[in-house]
């Protein structure tokens, strides 16, 4: 992707022109909104690549911004706020943010979840997502059509949650899915808040695909809040 766009959407100055410069220093293009209203227009008009969002904004809680572009965009918006609650964190998730980075960040860190979300990105242009039949990804592959998966072309053998876990991961590869969205696609709203469950059948899963469970190479959690298939 030959210089993609970032929106960046934050009302403290020197933030703003922290993040503008080390997106400048790397070759992105970006553009900047002070506030909700200003980042909704400017995602509708330009359609940036990935938004960096701010959730403490003058007008609106970031939150908000979130939801209104997923009424029309699956573009990836990358929460960075203060904001270090649990709480908060899935919040936004939930609403449809892609990643959440909690200041204060490293620069090195915030170049590392873009470089992250655009391999993301590159691999859904170049047709990977187009193929909805297998998914690869490293040594793991997916056959949906024969509902079968491989590691280092040997089928595994999966239980149906198991089978249902790794496939909802696997479609959002490179997204962090909180624990609720995932118990709700998987066993529907009663399982809702079955948290222990799900890390039970997470467990089970990383025992099947994973060389060593402790140190996971494709299924990464995140503490408090989910998991998310890693691009290997």
């Amino acid at each position: 992707m030959n210089k993609p766009l970032v929106l960046v959407v934050e009302d403290d100055a020197a933030i703003c022109n922290l993040i503008a410069t080390t997106l400048g220093t790397h070759n992105y293009k970006y553009r900047t909104a002070a506030d909700g209203e200003t980042a909704i227009l400017e995602a509708a008009s330009h359609n940036p690549e990935v938004v960096l969002l701010d959730l403490g904004l003058p007008d609106m809680d970031g939150v908000e911004v979130i939801r209104k572009i997923r009424t029309w965009s699956t573009m990836p918006i990358i929460v960075i706020s203060a904001r270090s609650e649990e709480t908060d964190k899935i919040e936004a998730l939930d609403a449809g943010a892609d990643d959440y980075l909690t200041k204060p960040f490293s620069v090195e860190e915030l170049l590392a979840r873009l470089r992250v979300t655009f391999r993301r990105l590159s691999y859904s242009a170049a047709g990977g997502e187009a193929d909805s039949s297998v998914f690869e990804n490293g040594d793991l592959r997916i056959d949906y059509a024969s509902c079968c998966v491989f590691l280092n072309e040997t089928e595994l053998h999966l239980t149906p949650i198991e089978y249902k876990l790794l496939c909802l991961l696997a479609k959002n590869a490179g997204k962090v899915l909180t624990h609720s969205y995932i118990t709700r696609e998987v066993w529907g709203s009663s399982w809702d808040n079955d948290v222990a469950s799900l890390r039970v059948f997470m467990a089970t899963l990383r025992k099947k695909i994973e060389k060593d469970p402790s140190n996971p190479q494709y299924i990464q959690t995140h503490v408090g809040i989910g998991y998310r298939m890693l691009r290997v």
